[in-house]
């Protein structure tokens, strides 16, 4: 079955990075687009970037544009997320997608708390 499993969250300064892994399994990862999403308390989950599959483009939401880069090891079945620059408002559970077939899987999440 498809497993999305993320790790990498934690507690970091206003201006400090984060590096986030999502490791996939039970899909043919090179041929799926994967995304990053985040949820902040009290708000909806939203977008914030996209590799598409083959790691042939990404995509990001504008108020990470310039800060974060998503990236992917078609050979470790891993996407990541390079945060630098975060701000007090990119603090937020961040959850691995993909869609395979009529389905999205998420993982189970993990913890960005930017604050000093």
């Amino acid at each position: 079955q498809v497993q999305l499993v993320e790790s990498g969250g934690g507690l970091v300064q206003p201006g400090g990075s984060l590096k986030l892994s999502c490791v996939a399994s039970g899909f043919a990862f090179s041929w799926a687009a994967m995304r990053w999403y985040r949820q902040a308390p009290g708000k909806e989950r939203e977008w914030v970037a996209t590799s598409t599959n083959f790691g042939g483009r990404t995509n990001y939401t504008a108020s990470v544009q310039g800060r974060f880069t998503i990236s992917r090891d078609n050979a470790k079945r891993t996407i990541y997320l390079q945060m630098n620059s975060l701000k007090p408002e990119d603090t937020a559970v961040y959850y691995c997608n993909t869609i395979w077939g009529p389905t999205a899987y998420w993982g189970q999440g993990t913890q960005v708390t930017v604050s000093s």
